[in-house]
């Protein structure tokens, strides 16, 4: 191991381990035991004085003693430690200035066009794997390229507290498994909404890079392989984030409870007239969720769920589902 981290030059270094070795020695014994020439010898232990790894005595011809180790070396390690640091954050700043140049003169740093589901699906998977703080999401039905349940990085992110902010479609939930799914991350630590309709599929991570499509995509899109863009630092992607939070305001918040996904209807039960199945039918109904899902997550028949709706309907005096929905948050039903 070197000693130059600290500062010492190779040949400072064999005379101040020969002065560890031997105690107290004076620059003809150095220049004897090291091939050097005495006055070479007598350099290189007076510039070891001048920075404190020795000392001499004062008599003729001096005697040199080594400074001891921990109180010689470790100031000096650690101070080049602290300068190394330093300069790790100069440079830091020196990438991301060089960065925001290229951006603003090559619009090809900005946006990098990706095309096939494969590629997408690589590229969500690797801006996942390094997000360190946030991953926003709009879920379509329909996947593209990353089937519902196969985001096996989401649970890691969760794992090493990334915070999942994800927002789900009404026609989302029709896909096979998708409420079980939802449930699934939502008990992971994933913050979930619905929203009737989402205008297009986006990630978002660390507000730094977002992927959305440059044309539609999906089993009822256009044909072919998806073409999607990942966009970094610029005023379209802070225009995706604010679309993200418009929407998020908007949406309906979902919980997971004993019996799976409903709506958050806080502590307002005690204030309904609705019994605990018709209360998380209508959570999830109110979420946007479909007939045929709300019938496989419940374990009814889907005439048995239009009952339950027909018999709320009557209670609140609607005439359709989204006078409903209006009447139970106006009577505090949810």
């Amino acid at each position: 191991m070197s000693l130059e981290p600290a500062g010492i030059s190779p040949a400072e270094e064999a005379v101040y381990r020969m002065l560890v070795l031997s105690g107290r020695v004076s620059a003809r014994d150095v220049a004897a035991r090291s091939g050097l020439a005495e006055a070479q010898a007598a350099e290189i232990l007076d510039a070891l004085t001048a920075t404190g790894l020795a000392s001499h005595t004062d008599g003729t011809p001096r005697h040199f003693r080594a400074a001891p180790p921990d109180v010689a070396l470790l100031p000096r390690l650690k101070q080049s430690a602290e300068a190394l640091d330093l300069a790790r954050s100069e440079a830091a700043q020196l990438i991301q200035t060089y960065q925001e140049t290229v951006r603003r003169h090559d619009a090809s740093q900005l946006l990098e066009v990706i095309t096939g589901a494969e590629a997408l699906r690589q590229q969500l998977r690797q801006i996942q794997t390094s997000a360190r703080d946030e991953m926003l999401w709009f879920c379509k039905a329909e996947y593209v390229a990353m089937p519902s349940g196969s985001n096996a990085e989401e649970f890691e992110a969760l794992a090493r507290g990334v915070r999942y902010r994800v927002l789900y479609e009404k026609a989302f939930f029709d896909d096979d498994g998708a409420v079980d799914n939802v449930v699934a991350g939502v008990r992971a630590g994933e913050t979930a909404r619905s929203t009737p309709q989402l205008p297009l599929r986006l990630a978002i991570a660390d507000r730094s890079v977002a992927i959305f499509p440059l044309v539609p995509g999906g089993p009822s899109g256009s044909p072919g392989e998806p073409t999607t863009a990942m966009v970094r630092d610029s005023n379209l992607l802070s225009a995706l984030i604010a679309l993200f939070e418009r929407y998020w305001q908007d949406a309906v918040p979902l919980r997971v409870d004993d019996s799976g996904l409903a709506a958050d209807a806080g502590d307002r039960e005690a204030l309904s007239p609705l019994t605990p199945v018709d209360r998380k039918l209508l959570s999830l109904l109110v979420a946007g969720v479909t007939d045929k899902a709300i019938a496989s997550q419940l374990g009814l028949s889907r005439r048995t769920v239009q009952r339950h709706i027909q018999r709320m309907m009557e209670l609140a005096d609607a005439e359709t589902r989204m006078q409903l929905a209006w009447q139970a948050a106006r009577r505090v039903w949810l």
